[in-house]
């Protein structure tokens, strides 16, 4: 790679334009003695999985999203004070976040995903692929890179490039944009409700209410994920011509790969909704209180 009483500027869902596709390759010689067919990674091999497949970067990616946290609260950063930045480098502490990975994936990621996964991204189309995914996750090129990823993707549209389709073929592999959809909703929703219960906001809805807040904003959800999802892959694989494209759509297309992505996915966003749950309890000495 990739509410009942209805506050009337209920803040959008900013948590979107960080979920896009799970990053990662890797090189066989890291990834020596896997375990028989549908045995386990050992921890060692999950370790070696996370740096050299760059996943290790999109868990650090997260800490990104920290700073939505006051938007989705209705509130600024400043309004919580100098302790913020302190709290919030704490709680998305990278090491934190990749052991936590390490935990999960130790106990679910097989040595056959594993290791077919392996054959693919040891491979020079695979490893210029995760050089390219690992600076999408770092953010290099900022707001111009989303700027760049439009206009390339705007001009694909006008030529017929047929990478477009690809695109959207890609995203489907990985997870799609109903799973990305649903994973936000998930993280604002943990989110809001810890947040209430540490008296960080007056929730004025109920857990069903906020739900129903949720769903009334999905559709723009989605049309939002979308969009962003296929202007990052055209300035992220932009270097890529048609055959590598397609190459790279078919490797994921493999029910391995398919499996690996899943899991992936779901420790991601897993991740990311503990450590939000953690952020609003370690706010309750930090509001004011909001009303939502």
């Amino acid at each position: 790679m990739m509410t009942a009483q209805v506050p009337p500027a209920f803040p959008p869902l900013p948590l979107a334009r960080i979920l896009w596709a799970i990053c990662f390759g890797l090189t066989l010689t890291c990834l020596a003695q896997v375990r028989p067919a549908n045995a386990a990674a050992d921890r060692d091999q999950v370790a070696a999985f996370l740096e050299v497949t760059g996943f290790d970067v999109a868990l650090d990616s997260i800490a990104q999203s920290a700073e939505e946290a006051p938007a989705m609260l209705g509130a600024q950063a400043g309004d919580f004070g100098l302790e913020w930045e302190r709290i919030a480098d704490d709680v998305f502490d990278t090491q934190v976040m990749r052991t936590m990975a390490l935990d999960i994936l130790e106990q679910t990621l097989s040595a056959d995903a594993l290791f077919h996964a392996a054959e693919f991204y040891a491979s020079d189309l695979g490893q210029r692929l995760v050089a390219a995914e690992n600076a999408s996750h770092l953010g290099e090129g900022g707001e111009d890179s989303r700027n760049k990823g439009e206009e390339i993707l705007a001009e694909m549209v006008r030529s017929g490039d047929p990478r477009l389709q690809m695109y959207k073929d890609m995203n489907v592999a990985i997870g799609g944009t109903e799973t990305a959809v649903r994973a936000v909703q998930e993280i604002q929703y943990r989110f809001l409700m810890a947040a209430a219960a540490a008296g960080v906001i007056n929730l004025q809805v109920d857990s069903d209410g906020l739900r129903q807040m949720m769903r009334a904003q999905e559709g723009e959800l989605r049309s939002s994920i979308l969009a962003s999802s296929l202007s990052n892959a055209a300035y992220t694989y932009r270097d890529f011509d048609i055959a590598e494209t397609q190459d790279y759509l078919d490797a994921l297309e493999e029910p391995l790969m398919r499996e690996v992505y899943e899991l992936l996915n779901a420790v991601q966003y897993e991740i990311q909704a503990n450590r939000f749950e953690e952020l609003a309890h370690r706010m309750r000495d930090l509001q004011p209180v909001q009303d939502l």
